[in-house]
């Protein structure tokens, strides 16, 4: 047996050609996961196989090229750009003598640098043990296992049931928390949904500049860099365009080839901001050669969460890298809304026109007026402003507010009726 590394830099990356399946991830995308988890690439292994070998992924000969490799160079860990069963990889780590992931953990070791919120670590950390669930024997190499027969049970096999226990205790703790995470996002959902405020969901493939375009339309400042998977926790602002149009907008985890399904059951809550958008910002990165086949695989993950029909409009990023190649927009034939766009987030280029298509997708069922309120209408105020509908306040005579609010019709209808200081206040349309 050999002693697991604590750590685990200098590697190795895999990456086998298997001709029987019709979809892989690249290698120039795993290499720059391998980068964002900050390893360092020693070199990388290629090969083709017909299909997996069932006890080690590769074959014999590529195990001890890969063997010899792992001694010349002193490496760490091996990174495999493919999903590796728990017996191949504890195969793999006995022939190796040092760490081996597959890549759905590569990708929860990157996840785990970037959580920030209370949330977002609960889900990595939900996520990390229900792939570590399966894996746990490799942690107990050091210790006897049951393999039947007298004298042959040791202290493992007891140590690894107790394990299994409090890891399952631990994951069902964690689904609780998310449950309560995901009931107060339900009870602002739906006070959102009350006030008609529209939520804009910026959706697409990793790095492609969506919290760069979130920045640009909502002045904030959260976290950019040139990396997958830079921004991990959602976050949500109120943008108010020039003609008053309000609506929340919400920045979400990227996408990415062959997204595991653990991480996209563990961040159900942060894609629910998505499944319930009214407007889907699709942003690509114009520069990517294979932009068309990163659309794909957005639209089947946004398929896979139960958001494939919501509109969307094709927001083509980072056009301020390419030559002749204009700020522009693009409508749809018959119903005229705008289907694409090309702008720089970074540059602020284009931002006008994306601006004016989502109001053109949004202010449709929103009116804006002007509501007079007494001093005793606090209540009613607070509720106003917990709803996002006020867009300024003033004050007359006599303790009068006077509040514009933008807000669905029939929902200022309904209050109309059920609250006693409206039904003695005038409400005004705006001029």
């Amino acid at each position: 047996m050999f002693e697991r590394p604590r750590r685990g830099e200098r590697a190795i990356l895999v990456h086998i050609t298997i001709t029987s399946f019709k979809e892989q991830a690249t290698l120039e995308e795993f290499a720059e996961l391998a980068k964002s988890a900050g390893v360092v690439t020693v070199m990388q292994v290629t090969g083709t196989r017909k299909v997996p070998d069932s006890g080690y992924f590769i074959g014999t000969g590529k195990l001890e090229e890969l063997k010899a490799l792992v001694i010349a160079h002193q490496v760490e860990v091996v990174l495999f750009n493919h999903t590796l069963t728990p017996s191949q990889e504890r195969n793999l780590e006995q022939a190796l003598e040092c760490r081996v992931l597959g890549r759905t953990g590569v990708i929860l070791d990157i996840f785990a640098q970037r959580a920030r919120s209370a949330e977002g670590k609960l889900q990595v950390e939900l996520a990390q043990l229900q792939y570590l669930s399966t894996r746990l024997i490799r942690g107990w190499t050091h210790l006897e296992r049951q393999r039947g027969g007298i004298g042959l049970r040791g202290p493992g096999e007891t140590q690894l049931e107790t394990d299994r226990r409090l890891l399952s205790e631990r994951i069902k703790y964690l689904q609780k928390r998310l449950e309560k995470v995901s009931q107060q996002r339900e009870i602002s959902r739906k006070a959102r949904q009350r006030a008609e405020l529209s939520v804009v969901s910026l959706v697409g493939y990793t790095n492609a500049g969506k919290s760069t375009l979130f920045n640009s339309l909502t002045h904030s400042s959260v976290y950019t860099a040139d990396q997958l998977f830079a921004t991990l926790d959602a976050t949500l602002r109120r943008v108010t365009l020039v003609d008053k149009t309000s609506f929340i907008l919400a920045d979400t985890v990227g996408f990415i080839q062959q997204l595991p399904h653990d991480l996209v059951a563990a961040f159900r809550a942060t894609l629910e901001e998505t499944r319930q958008a009214s407007l889907l910002l699709h942003v690509v990165d114009a520069t990517d050669p294979e932009r068309d086949l990163r659309i794909e695989q957005v639209n089947q993950v946004l398929t896979e969460i139960d958001a494939g029909s919501i509109p969307q409009i094709l927001v083509y990023n980072k056009i301020d890298q390419l030559t002749d190649y204009p700020a522009r927009l693009e409508r749809h034939s018959e119903s005229h809304k705008t289907t694409k766009i090309w702008l720089s987030a970074l540059r602020h280029e284009s931002l006008d026109l994306l601006k004016t298509a989502i109001a053109e997708y949004l202010s449709t069922d929103l009116v804006q007026r002007w509501v007079r309120l007494p001093t005793q209408a606090g209540q009613l105020r607070a509720r106003l402003y917990s709803l996002g509908t006020v867009l300024q306040e003033r004050y007359e005579e006599n303790d009068i507010t006077v509040l514009e609010v933008q807000i669905a019709e029939k929902y200022l209808t309904q209050l109309l009726h059920s609250t006693a200081e409206l039904k003695v206040m005038d409400i005004a349309k705006i001029s």
